[in-house]
């Protein structure tokens, strides 16, 4: 079962232009779909992603949109580059509408923490995953 297993995150977005410029431009993830609302009990979304990965994120929104984005400092999403983060990266990121903040001392030790334009944080981690935490 856990091989055909896949994540999807959605959330509300108040702005999908601006997401995509962050997630998209940005960060360099996939525009998977869009989505554009054509009665009144449905939503606009945008789907972003890498094609290959077994998860996406997905932005609701629209005129119907019922929930408000409603970030705290504690709602992150983060990427296991394995890497130092590229700098170009986050640079591209201010340049679509994100800014840098601090996440406290393990992930400013660790990574990188870009606010996007819906003010949910995007962590930019050096470390490799594991599930050992």
């Amino acid at each position: 079962m856990t091989d055909e297993v896949a994540v999807r995150i959605a959330r509300p977005c108040t702005d999908l232009a601006a997401a995509e410029r962050f997630y998209v431009q940005g960060l360099g993830l996939d525009l998977l779909h869009r989505i554009a609302a054509s009665g009144p009990a449905e939503h606009d979304l945008l789907i972003v992603g890498w094609r290959h990965a077994a998860w996406h994120l997905e932005l609701v929104g629209g005129a119907n949109l019922t929930a408000k984005p409603a970030p705290t400092s504690e709602d992150l999403l983060v990427l296991y580059l394995g890497d130092p983060v590229d700098e170009t990266l986050v640079t591209r990121l201010e340049q679509a509408g994100g800014s840098v903040v601090g996440q406290g001392p393990y992930w400013d030790r660790w990574g990188v923490t870009v606010r996007d334009p819906d003010g949910y944080r995007l962590v930019l981690a050096s470390r490799r995953w594991s599930n050992a935490g």
